[in-house]
């Protein structure tokens, strides 16, 4: 790790993870003023933002002195211990209320941490507040009942992405360095991708998940963050075997382990066709331009295409028979308290029947295979995070686009949750109205330090597009309606 002095008039929230830390360890820098910066952010950007459904000062400033003293000791709990910390406000956190989104949550506090969150904590991380999630983590934007419209962290009049929208909102404006989120569909990468930030979407079951998610093995946990280095080691962290999962079976994915990579001679799969739908001129264009990029580099850049199976199909039946399940275990609720595209998608799952679902296990289980097959002959595919850049805040789809369903504009990413294996997502360029347009890097399953690694080499080589939103020189469109911050 550098050594890192952070100069006068810097700002701290624009650190990462790795400088923070390398800060700590020479005492330019301390967690208390790290927490104190990041707290003093998402306060400042949560009422154009919305980001953030709940914020922990008190809680927050205890665990950072804590840390400043394990640190002046020289006992640090790891290389995480005093990083300012965000949880998605869908997964469980001891003595928080989880809510989902949703109205028909209740306050309740958790009486237990989630394991991800449980080996956050033991690594000394310190969570500073809950992020914004649609209701239930359903769709690929983040707007709920319960919390109100998430904005985009470049321009507040376009969506976040979702579901993890109010986690990759936080990262791209610095309101702390690491951010767990859940990709149900595309829920990491995508909000990464409209966001400018990294995401990654871990191998399933490389970190655990209690309770089970109701859309079933679809769902994965993992981090976000603006660095790729800040995603691995959030991602180490968590990793590891827990018997709360049973979904995560043995638990013998082959181990995390910090690599080197960089372009020469890899062989790239370039998958640039979506299994439905268009892809958007400026995101084609940007990213065969970083495809072009890794050739000048020296990789071997290869067309691959997804096997001709109705692969929109096949993930609907998974997640809106997810959706139904959500729905029951809510108990009798009425109607007009729920996102009425969750109710329409649940509605949709309760038609399956038995043989439905049976089918559809089984084809997935056959295009997993074909994905197995395919990555023994790449060591990565790439493509576009999302085949279009982001759109009006409040809306599921573009106005105007035909699009029916956010799986429509999704198709890049639901395909890699039927198979499970490792993508990371990361910033490559700007539409012509300054809109981030992300990459994607995917990997064979269990390969997740070869997809990072892939994805670290990108970022060494094109610095330019890692960067933290500027809020001094961003056009600042206030708007009405954006919810407000809860307060425990």
């Amino acid at each position: 790790m550098d050594v890192f002095s952070p100069p006068d008039g810097t700002d701290i929230c624009g650190l990462n993870a790795a400088q923070v830390l390398s800060a700590y360890k020479k005492g330019t820098l301390s967690p208390i003023e790290v927490t104190e910066a990041a707290l003093e952010r998402a306060e400042a950007v949560n009422g154009e933002l919305n980001a953030f459904t709940f914020i922990d000062r008190d809680r927050a400033r205890n665990e950072a002195r804590r840390s400043e003293a394990r640190w002046r000791s020289g006992a640090p709990l790891s290389d995480l211990d005093g990083v300012p910390t965000t949880i998605k406000d869908i997964v469980w956190v001891e003595g928080w209320s989880v809510r989902c989104g949703s109205r028909t949550t209740t306050a309740s506090p958790c009486e237990r941490d989630a394991p991800s969150v449980e080996r956050l904590r033991r690594s000394g991380a310190i969570f500073i507040g809950q992020t914004t999630t649609p209701e239930f983590g359903w769709k690929a934007v983040t707007d709920s009942p319960l919390f109100g419209v998430t904005r985009n962290a470049w321009d507040p009049s376009m969506t976040a992405g979702g579901s993890s929208g109010g986690a990759a909102v936080a990262a791209a404006v610095g309101a702390g360095s690491l951010h767990l989120g859940s990709d149900g569909g595309g829920s990491i990468r995508i909000p990464a991708s409209f966001n400018g930030i990294v995401g990654h979407k871990p191998s399933f079951g490389r970190v655990p998940a209690h309770p089970p998610s109701a859309f079933g093995t679809v769902a994965h946990i993992g981090p976000m963050a603006r660095s790729v280095g800040d995603a691995e080691a959030m991602l180490e962290a968590m990793s590891g075997r827990d018997l709360r999962d049973w979904a995560q079976g043995a638990g013998k994915l082959p181990r995390l382990g910090k690599r080197q990579a960089d372009f020469t001679g890899m062989r790239i799969g370039y998958w640039s066709t979506p299994p439905v739908g268009h892809v958007d001129r400026e995101v084609e264009l940007s990213v065969a331009a970083a495809v072009r990029r890794m050739e000048e580099w020296g990789a071997i850049v290869e067309p691959v295409e997804l096997p001709s199976i109705d692969l929109l199909e096949l993930f609907h039946i998974h997640w809106f028979s997810g959706a139904a399940n959500r729905l029951v275990s809510a108990g009798e609720v009425a109607s007009e308290v729920y996102d009425a595209g969750f109710l329409l998608a649940a509605a949709k799952g309760r038609e399956y029947n038995a043989a439905t679902l049976v089918a559809a296990q089984v084809l997935r289980a056959e295009f997993g295979a074909f994905m197995d097959e395919l990555l023994e002959s790449y060591n990565v595919l790439v493509s576009p995070a999302a085949a279009i850049p982001p759109f009006a805040a409040g809306r599921d789809v573009p106005e105007g686009s035909g699009l029916s369903h956010w799986t429509e504009w999704a198709s890049f990413s639901f395909p890699i949750n039927l198979s499970q294996q490792p993508a990371c997502v990361v910033p490559c360029g700007m539409t012509a109205s300054g809109a981030p347009i992300g990459l994607q890097f995917v990997g064979a399953r269990g390969n997740d330090s070869g997809v990072l690694a892939t994805a670290r080499a990108y970022e060494l080589v094109s610095p330019e597009h890692f960067r933290m939103v500027d809020l001094t020189k961003r056009s600042r469109k206030r708007m009405d309606g954006v919810g407000a911050t809860r307060s425990e």
